[in-house]
């Protein structure tokens, strides 16, 4: 399901290291610039989702529909402007990026892009749950990139 070329990075962090203070809650709160690469034949969209596994999964980020190009990328504070790609509601309850905020300690953060076989094309302020059940069955690959962050 997942081919080994199909990957995801960031010149912010490297996988499994620590997202830097400028794309969390204590700083400038914008979203990491990501790249992938290898998306495998047939990908007709992309979905991303950000999420924090150590808080019950609670959802950062997620951007849907974009276009499904073999390679390509989102540039750094992407969230807050008006060319981002449809976003959904995270939940901190608005759309867009919500950086890392961990009450306490060091919490790992899960970036995963979703190789899709067409466009999800929802409506209105889509929560993770409507993206979850439109992605079902239409998932090629994906990819994942993993930070930390510590307070």
């Amino acid at each position: 399901m997942s081919p080994a070329s199909f990957s995801l990075v960031s010149t912010a962090f490297n996988d499994r290291g620590a997202i830097p203070r400028r794309f969390t809650c204590d700083g400038e709160d914008v979203s990491p610039d990501l790249a992938w690469s290898g998306a495998p034949e047939g990908t007709r969209a992309l979905a991303l989702v950000v999420t924090d596994p150590d808080a019950r999964d609670f959802v950062h980020w997620f951007v849907y529909d974009m276009t499904g190009t073999p390679t390509g990328g989102l540039p750094a504070a992407i969230s807050s402007s008006p060319d981002a790609p449809p976003q959904g509601t995270n939940s901190f309850g608005r759309a867009g990026y919500g950086g890392p905020c961990p009450p306490s300690g060091e919490h790992r953060y899960n970036f995963v892009l979703y190789a899709l076989d067409g466009p999800l094309e929802l409506t209105g302020a889509p929560r993770i749950g409507d993206l979850q059940a439109a992605i079902d069955g239409h998932v090629i690959a994906q990819a994942t990139l993993n930070g930390t962050y510590h307070r």
